[in-house]
């Protein structure tokens, strides 16, 4: 294989000002508004291109499937190549895909389009290299958690901006003008953003552990979109799909073993500090994921019964006060892992969502209940997970800072989607056999399985520090016994 050389960077990376942050900022903004922008607009998007809701689904979950996959790469190449430059390549692509949804003529070219949107996703983790290189490393976790908040804000824009957009002018512009807003902040991150040194290697890029690892990652977000869109797969479906999925992923980990220059370090995903925030940011986020599906379909349902009979635009403003306490999470998770430590955000996030959705599963007659329960189930989500991505980045060499955020950006996805899925299972399985709608009862299991999937992460973190402690007592003694001898 023939190697690849990086000249080397004599000068240390200068550090970041605030225009500069500024301009990462908006570009995450823009990412995040063009992220969302279908979700809301979905039913109008499958009038104007006369597909079916099932066909109409595929627009969302293309950009999903693109982001898991392409994130661990872009953050590997980061680190490898210096992340601005890999950065403004990357929203080069997103604003082709963009440019192709505004001006797509059939569902196959939005598709396309979508597709090389996704890259987006990558995004993230190449503004965390950039940010943590230029930065201490407690600056780092505040700015860090200011991108992931504008970036999340930029969902909320994109949500609520969508409609009036494609009403008032063009479905097409709900894609237009965001992507016109990434073209300007890209320009800006070329302008106002130093440069920061490559890695310097001799070894090429670790091209078959990059297509295996893919390779899981396809196979697993495709098996989960399908089984989200069709509501259920033959077993003999889902198990060859579980079959697929192991088999790439013992032979990543076997490439990855062997490899000189692996994609993903395994010597780095056994340090505690990252397999431990991989662990609990899963745990946190298909809690998080259960609630984000839970919660419309019961504003949704008729108001004859225990439901409330929301719109779509009805439940859109019952959600944005949650929107809002996720921007706000998000940029808080960093300062609180800066002043508190990640495990001890992580455990307060875990009390508070616990409690929430032990409480709603009682309490939930009034819409202000539910609007509560996802403000503080949002926030708390927000904070800790971003305090474990904010903490991760700065107990990490900065040569493994892409790769590391990435592996922790698509947990998150996963973990949101699995979670997603099993609160659509508990709901289809509670409908019953007159009206065809989910029982009460299904919502009262889906709230207490949701809190008991949070309070998961409290066993969790206190057995880590059981262990960690044990660990120091066994050091200690050690150095006593051989002191005395």
């Amino acid at each position: 294989m023939s190697t690849t050389s990086v000249p080397e960077v004599v000068a240390p990376p200068v550090r970041i000002g605030w225009p500069a942050i500024g301009a990462l900022g908006v570009l995450a903004l823009a990412l995040g508004t063009l992220q969302s922008v279908v979700e809301p607009a979905l039913p109008l998007l499958q009038r104007e291109l006369g597909v079916s809701a099932a066909e109409g689904a595929l627009i969302g979950n293309a950009l999903l499937v693109t982001g898991a996959v392409v994130t661990p790469v872009a953050g590997k190449l980061g680190d490898r190549y210096g992340g601005k430059r890999v950065l403004v390549r990357l929203t080069a692509v997103v604003s082709a895909g963009g440019l192709t949804a505004a001006l797509a003529p059939s569902l196959p070219v939005l598709l396309f389009g979508q597709v090389l949107q996704g890259v987006m996703v990558g995004a993230l983790p190449l503004s965390f290299i950039l940010v943590r290189k230029h930065l201490a490393a407690g600056e780092s976790q505040t700015v860090i958690g200011l991108v992931i908040a504008l970036f999340t804000g930029g969902s909320m824009v994109g949500m609520l901006f969508a409609g009036p957009i494609a009403e008032g002018l063009s479905w097409r512009w709900m894609f237009g003008l965001p992507t016109i807003a990434v073209v300007v902040a890209t320009a800006a991150v070329a302008r106002l953003v130093p440069h920061d040194p490559p890695v310097g290697t001799d070894h090429g890029i670790d091209w078959p552990g990059t297509v295996l690892l893919s390779g899981t990652l396809l196979v697993f977000m495709l098996g989960l979109v399908t089984v989200t869109r069709d509501g259920g797969v033959p077993p003999l479906a889902v198990g060859a799909v579980a079959v697929a999925v192991a088999g790439l992923a013992t032979g990543w980990v076997m490439v990855e073993r062997r490899a000189v220059s692996p994609m993903v370090d395994l010597r780095m995903l056994a340090k505690s500090a990252v397999w431990r925030a991989c662990a609990l940011t899963f745990v946190i986020s298909v809690s998080s994921g259960m609630v984000l599906l839970l919660l419309p379909q019961m504003f949704a349902a008729p108001a004859d019964g225990y439901g409330f009979g929301a719109s779509t635009t009805d439940i859109g403003l019952l959600l944005l006060p949650g929107a809002v306490a996720g921007v706000l999470s998000d940029s808080v998770g960093g300062i609180a892992a800066r002043r508190f430590g990640p495990r001890a955000v992580v455990v307060v996030a875990a009390v508070v969502t616990a409690a929430t959705m032990t409480a709603l599963a009682s309490l939930h007659t009034a819409p202000w209940q539910l609007v509560l329960a996802k403000v503080l189930t949002a926030f708390a989500a927000g904070v800790g997970t971003t305090a474990l991505l904010a903490g991760t980045a700065t107990a990490i060499g900065t040569e493994d800072i892409g790769i590391t955020t990435s592996l922790l950006v698509v947990t998150r996805v996963i973990g949101v989607a699995l979670g997603a899925q099993a609160g659509g299972a508990i709901l289809d399985a509670g409908i019953g056999p007159v009206a065809g709608l989910p029982a009460e009862s299904a919502f009262v299991t889906g709230f207490v399985v949701s809190g008991l999937v949070a309070a998961l992460s409290l066993l969790f973190v206190g057995t880590a520090k059981a262990r960690t402690a044990k660990a120091r007592t066994a050091k200690v003694r050690t150095t006593e016994e051989g002191v005395r001898a």
